[in-house]
């Protein structure tokens, strides 16, 4: 059956490469990676007989045996122990929470409903979850920051209550700098973290208080991702350490909490005063979740390249190579999401960069993981399993270099650093881009918490330097303006449709900028002896620190 579907691969392999040469010439980027390279996997990976690449279907395994095919194609070796896969074992929980939410105790009982007023799921695999009159407690932003001096849940015995916590973090549009990061998200405020945190207190829920702006999405994109199937890594305690349910609630619905304990106003301003402490909201939350449990195995995609002197410390190259599959039709008829940017482009210019690093006349000295991840689009989770279960040692691991959703819209005298500020590999790129005559460029939104938001992400959180990176907006032949209306159309009308799709006529050319760069950025360190490190700020330098027995 592999080598079947192989087999399929190779054909559309053909088919992809012929449509190349028949479209203009390609320019070629300065480095050893083209953009026709990056064009003709992408032709691949994103046409319709992979259907999507949504784990757990056929084109997962059309999608995972191409990648692979050409990892061997390249002589490079698999990377997990003789195998070029690494399982990755999920669960998909379908939650259904009880049409409303019902909150007594107040001096008016409160009716919430599903998807209007809230969503509300579990990770636990039970097939039924109840909260009980559980008391409900407006936790600020439920944050414990020691080194920000921060604790909302001081003094506070969260035990069979649900906790109500604002997105974000107490920095963002303070006017305060030294506040967290002013208006740039710390992990503080993604709501991964709420999540995760006040399990940790050992509360029984959690709901996140949507506001637009410092979610940096609408309510659509909540009850959108948080609604129906969604997977998540298998785990020995049946996920019996998180809260029993997770889950949002509207502005509005929080208000008619917030109101009753005699909270008004600004809420946000209300949460980031020094000294804030829990409050009661004298009401009690009544709610059931039932479940519906599929188990199952999807794969991280791993190749390594020998390091010539150093062959036990590695330097990472990750992208994700799942979409979101068949769902919705768009306005054509077509259901079919093949994700050309989002992200075949980071797959194929991961292939590419790999064909590079064989061929240059110089081997490099550390070895060379690339690290094609699946599930990105359900939660990082081919990334999490990845750091959590790692095939090289974390402490010997130099960097991850990211690559998602490459912009389509080719060269630019900028280079976006997602997140930046956070480690020393920006520095090397600040140099690289200098050096072209080019210049980088940190998030145009940091409120969103972009570096949070990809694979690159999860080694970030285990210590592991961790760079994503992409294209700016400054057109060489169409200027600055111009760059911004493609990507707005992009993130506007394409960004998970299934009109994100490959076209002979696609430009990578900026795509081979990035990979380029991200080339030279990792043949460099693999010739050196020592390690990149975070800055003075980042949340993730005590985590190597400890990790490198500083």
């Amino acid at each position: 059956m592999k080598y079947k579907l192989l087999s399929l691969s190779m054909a559309v392999t053909g088919i992809a490469l012929l449509s190349a040469c028949n479209t203009k010439k390609e320019k070629t980027s300065t480095g050893p990676v083209t953009a026709a390279d990056i064009k003709a996997h992408i032709a691949v990976l994103a046409n319709d007989s992979l259907q999507g690449r949504k784990p757990f279907t056929i084109g997962e395994t059309r999608a995972i045996n191409y990648i692979a095919g050409q990892f061997k194609k390249l002589g490079l070796e698999p990377g997990n122990h003789g195998s070029y896969f690494q399982d990755v074992p999920m669960v998909e929980i379908t939650s259904t929470p009880s049409a409303t939410m019902e909150i007594t105790g107040g001096k008016t009982p409160v009716t919430m409903h599903a998807v209007t007023d809230f969503v509300a799921f579990t990770r636990r695999e039970q097939d039924t979850v109840q909260l009980k009159n559980s008391p409900l407690v407006f936790a600020g932003y439920g944050v414990v920051a020691p080194q920000y001096h921060w604790n909302d849940y001081a003094g506070l015995d969260v035990k069979g209550k649900t906790v109500v916590v604002l997105v974000n973090d107490p920095g963002f549009k303070s006017g305060d700098r030294t506040l967290f990061h002013g208006d740039t998200m710390t992990y503080y405020g993604r709501w991964t973290y709420k999540f995760e945190e006040a399990a940790r207190q050992g509360a029984a829920g959690v709901l996140i208080v949507h506001q637009t702006e410092p979610a940096s999405y609408k309510w659509s994109v909540v009850t959108n991702s948080n609604t129906g199937a969604r997977l998540y890594l298998q785990q020995a305690d049946k996920h019996m350490n998180r809260c029993k349910m997770e889950g949002w609630i509207t502005e509005d619905a929080a208000k008619k909490l917030l109101t009753n304990a005699g909270i008004t106003g600004d809420i946000r301003a209300y949460a980031r005063k020094k000294g804030f402490k829990p409050v009661p909201l004298n009401m009690n939350l009544n709610l059931s979740i039932s479940n519906k449990l599929k188990y199952s195995t999807s794969h991280n995609v791993v190749a390594t390249l020998k390091g010539a002197t150093r062959p036990n410390e590695y330097i990472i190259y990750s992208a994700h190579w799942d979409h979101l599959g068949i769902g919705k039709p768009d306005a054509k008829g077509d259901s079919i999401y093949n994700g050309a940017v989002d992200n075949a482009s980071g797959t194929a210019a991961l292939l590419s960069i790999a064909k590079a690093f064989t061929q240059v006349k110089d081997k490099p000295g550390r070895s060379i993981v690339f690290l094609a991840v699946t599930s990105e689009e359900q939660g990082l989770l081919g990334s999490e399993y990845y750091a959590t279960h790692p095939i090289y040692p974390l402490n010997k691991t130099v960097a991850d270099l990211n690559m998602d959703a490459l912009g389509s819209y080719g060269e630019t005298k900028d280079f976006s650093i997602t997140g930046k500020g956070q480690n020393e590999l920006e520095d090397y790129i600040d140099s690289f881009a200098r050096e072209l005559g080019y210049h980088t460029v940190g998030d145009k939104n940091p409120g969103a918490g972009g570096y949070y938001r990809s694979d690159h992400f999860n080694f970030a959180k285990v210590g592991v330097p961790a760079l994503d990176m992409n294209n700016g907006a400054e057109s060489v032949e169409h200027g600055a303006d111009w760059g911004k209306k493609q990507q707005k159309e992009y993130n506007d009308q394409h960004y998970h449709q299934p009109s994100d799709n490959y076209s002979p006529d696609m430009n990578t050319e900026g795509m081979a900028q990035t990979a380029n760069l991200m080339f030279k950025l990792g043949y460099k360190l693999s010739n050196e002896t020592t390690f990149p490190g975070w800055k003075t700020g980042s949340e993730f330098k005590s985590i190597r620190e400890q990790s490198m027995g500083k």
